[in-house]
């Protein structure tokens, strides 16, 4: 499927929305088009582009930085010669000073269709940050990777409100992330001067393997579409003392912790019968993070049926099994997360702490399943005006 990307389309077609403009761009090692050009070296050597700053969302404008890691607050890009600042530092949302020098500021990052992913967030802050300075802001869309038809899990209770859950929004999303920024815009009144450029060619049933697009891992431990495909659930994992695979060549897709019988993990999961999901029963030993330099038993998932996959519900499921195995062993981690200081982090990704407590009290899956699925269609209503494709 041949899918021109936002980026494309403003640098061919769509050059009036920043010409003469001083232009800023919150990009990522991923922001390249289908030639795998990056955006800042196309906007930079663009004859009617004044790129004046370059913004990074967590792991850096190079990509380079792990999980949860205060980052380098500014400095002169080399390649460039331009500004270049972390918007996951002390701050998150772009400064006056930031933006002294910024008329447009461009956001191309690829998103990777799960609530908990910051960049989404980092976008709303953005548009907070335009909107009090008086900047235009434009999104350069790209595909949701793994689809914008399937929608999962809770909506954010607000009271869950953090930098992996700002507004209310389904964990699996099914949006785009233009998409995201009208709903944002619009339902939570956020008054930012707003444009998107859409993509043509995407449908909404796609996923990225089957576009004429490379895959560039948009963070460090997403390195593959499969990886973002099991991440929706299993990035719950990090609310948890369970490894979830970081430190070791298939994050999120391998898990596991040192209390762990493989294959008794592996007989209790598909014992559930689950749909779309397959497990093979392994020993890792990760070379950082979690457990580093510990034999770890876990499982690795494998994706066999996409359409029918639920992963966020496999991944409630894998939190449990690993909680039933381990008894004491296991444990809710503490705070702090994601800047959070009090909340328990599981609660924090989850936008509740209902379904904590209902794992505790041994409620079955289909009853967390059934509990969330009003709100759901609530946030399926409320999206359809904002989407593009």
């Amino acid at each position: 499927m041949k899918v021109t990307l936002g980026l494309e389309r403003l640098l061919s077609e769509k050059i009036v929305r920043v010409s003469g403009k001083r232009v800023g761009v919150i990009a990522n090692p991923a922001s390249v088009d289908s030639e795998l050009n990056h955006a800042v070296r196309l906007l930079l050597e663009h004859p009617e582009v004044n790129l004046t700053a370059i913004l990074g969302p967590q792991h850096g404008v190079r990509g380079e930085t792990q999980d949860n890691m205060i980052e380098w607050e500014g400095f002169e890009d080399p390649l460039t010669g331009v500004p270049a600042y972390s918007l996951y530092g002390k701050t998150r949302k772009p400064t006056r000073d930031m933006l002294a020098n910024v008329d447009t500021l461009v956001l191309d990052l690829q998103d990777v269709g799960a609530r908990y992913y910051t960049f989404i967030h980092t976008m709303a802050l953005a548009m907070e940050a335009c909107r009090d300075s008086e900047k235009h802001f434009l999104v350069l869309d790209r595909p949701n990777p793994i689809g914008g038809i399937q929608l999962e899990g809770p909506v954010l209770d607000p009271r869950f409100k953090s930098f992996v859950g700002l507004y209310p929004m389904a964990i699996r999303h099914g949006m785009t992330i233009g998409e995201i920024a009208l709903y944002l815009n619009q339902e939570f009144n956020l008054e930012c001067e707003l444009s998107v450029v859409e993509m043509t060619g995407w449908d909404r049933s796609s996923y990225y393997d089957e576009l004429d697009l490379p895959w560039v891992p948009p963070s460090p431990n997403i390195p593959r579409l499969e990886t973002a495909l099991v991440y929706p659930g299993l990035c719950l994992l990090e609310g948890t003392n369970v490894s979830e695979g970081r430190g070791t060549t298939l994050p999120f897709e391998m898990s596991g912790a040192p209390w762990v019988d493989p294959e008794k993990l592996v007989r209790q999961l598909a014992d559930l019968n689950l749909p779309g999901v397959a497990y093979r029963p392994l020993f890792f030993e990760p070379t950082f993070h979690k457990w580093a330099g510990h034999l770890l038993g876990g499982v690795h998932l494998y994706v066999t049926d996409r359409t029918t996959y639920r992963p966020f519900l496999t991944g409630l499921a894998l939190v449990d099994a690993y909680r039933k195995q381990g008894g004491d062993r296991f444990e809710w981690k503490d705070p702090p997360y994601e800047y959070e200081y009090e909340l328990l982090p599981f609660d924090i990704l989850c936008g509740t702490d209902s379904i904590r407590k209902e794992l505790e009290a041994g409620s079955t899956l289909e009853t967390l399943e059934a509990s969330w699925q009003s709100e759901l269609h609530a946030f399926e209503e409320a999206r359809r005006p904002y989407l593009l494709y």
